[in-house]
């Protein structure tokens, strides 16, 4: 059995509590590593650290920051390797995927963020009073609190702690209970390249996650979790006046038009359902097809369903790994025992009988509207159709659920897309497209996924503050 520790001060230490969880490979069914289930004493000492570091972290130049997330970037680069291992055991995902689709765009984000210190402006000075010049001043927020999920965890823990890093805050981060082991590994490299105290990751259960959230010091929460944690996060930091970035479920609208390619639609949105084992809050998991190709579109996408190659991580070819632990394979199996008598699953629909915590890539047609599997966030390899007869309905249906974070248009006709990107209540519209992200691009929802933005400028100015500085000219 492997070991991990907490990563505080730049340095691996043991929890305070003595405590461990167990960590489980998703692809077996079997425990691998432990991991330290911290208390409040750990994130006291953890907000410490930021704490003893903020104020040289703050006071560095932008080129400093810079220079250290791009030696930071290169160092993952080169042991690439190293990280997808370990990201795969934890996870189960598949290694060919990972090393083409996770690690390149996630060292491209450590990069953009580089190059994010260096360009932060504010309005220009000038004289806006007689006698008095004033001027923007941006600045770090200061110590930063953050929780990252099981679904991504080392892309997700660049999403949160690149900006913050590079803004000049200082970090505490809480991985999932469930996926530490490549955010451990993460700390452990970059301490080569930051202070002492930059960037701290303490490994716990839901406990440890309340004590970091609930803790007087951070100036900012942010975290990408559930409707349910953002909620308490909110409730948290509103006590203490605290900022708070978040970024929450999704039930991402697929809606398909009888003029789209629907062959090529097809094939893409199968891509986008099942990428993750379906385990992405953006995922082409909710498609809406016109009335007069449903049938059709209904059995394109069984037969693509039906192709999805599973299986363990070195599987050759393999695209669908299992979901990421007994719970969620207990939650999606009990949602699927539920599924109405006026639906029907085409393919799929129960879990396999292998070792390990396999899914099969499903179908599930004639769904309703306030069918429960349209309104809840399934986070599975499942895909729902529903059937619309014009643009109005199917605005309506794609709007009508208490997310708002992606969505998709698939049609030839310029004018319905356009017309569909401004109607559709979400964060994300793409057109004959689904699931690509950049890191020019923000990515963040309305409604219940929550606020503020990953990614782009847009997701490092999150990570500031605005300072207004005036001076008397006459002095």
């Amino acid at each position: 059995m492997k070991k991990l520790s907490n990563f505080i001060n730049g340095k691996s230490v043991e929890s305070k509590s003595g405590e461990t969880t167990t960590l489980v490979n998703p692809a077996t069914g079997q425990p691998f590593a432990t991991a330290p289930n911290s208390n409040a004493a750990d994130i006291d000492a953890a907000f410490k650290a930021a704490s003893d570091a903020f104020p040289d972290w703050r006071d560095s130049t932008p080129s400093q920051r810079q220079r250290a997330l791009l030696k930071i970037a290169d160092a993952i680069e080169e042991r690439a390797r190293e990280v997808i291992a370990i990201e795969c055991e934890n996870t189960g995902k598949p290694i060919s995927l990972t090393t083409t689709e996770e690690v390149p765009p996630m060292v491209d984000q450590i990069r953009f963020f580089a190059g994010a210190a260096r360009n932060l402006e504010g309005k220009s000075a000038g004289e806006y009073m007689p006698g008095m010049t004033s001027m923007i001043r941006r600045e770090p927020v200061g110590v930063v609190g953050q929780v990252t999920p099981w679904n991504y965890p080392m892309m997700m823990a660049v999403w949160k702690w690149a900006p913050a890093i590079a803004a000049g805050n200082t970090v505490v981060l809480k991985p999932s209970d469930t996926t530490p082991a490549s955010t451990v590994w993460m700390a452990n490299l970059m301490a080569e390249f930051l202070p002492a105290g930059v960037f701290n990751v303490v490994c716990g259960e839901r406990e440890t996650g309340a004590s970091l959230v609930n803790h007087a010091r951070p100036d900012m929460v942010a975290i990408t979790g559930s409707v349910a944690a953002g909620i308490k996060v909110a409730e948290s930091a509103a006590k203490q006046l605290k900022r708070v970035h978040l970024e929450l479920g999704g039930k991402a609208p697929v809606v398909v038009f009888a003029d789209a390619d629907l062959a090529a639609a097809a094939e893409a949105i199968a891509v986008a359902g099942y990428f993750n084992a379906g385990q992405d809050c953006t995922a082409a998991t909710r498609v809406i097809v016109q009335d007069s190709v449903y049938d059709q579109f209904v059995a394109l996408l069984t037969e693509q369903a039906k192709q999805v190659a599973i299986g363990a991580p070195a599987d050759e070819d393999v695209f669908l790994g299992p979901v990421n632990n007994s719970n969620q394979l207990a939650r999606i199996t009990d949602l699927l025992s539920r599924v109405p008598a006026h639906a029907q699953v085409t393919t799929g629909g129960s879990a396999l009988d292998r070792p390990g915590f396999f899914f099969p890539a499903t179908v599930i047609a004639g769904l309703h509207q306030s069918d429960e599997l349209i309104q809840k966030e399934i986070f599975g390899p499942v895909i729902t159709v529903q059937k619309f007869t014009d643009e109005a309905q199917a605005i309506s249906m794609a709007n009508g659920v208490e997310y708002g974070l992606a969505s998709s248009v698939w049609t030839t006709n310029h004018g319905t897309a356009m017309r569909m990107a401004k109607a559709f209540d979400f964060g994300c519209v793409w057109i004959n497209t689904h699931i690509p992200i950049v890191a020019e691009m923000p990515h963040g929802g309305f409604k219940r996924s929550g606020y503020g933005k990953d990614l782009s400028a847009y997701g490092f100015e999150d990570y500031t503050r605005i300072k207004h500085v005036m001076t008397n000219l006459g002095a």
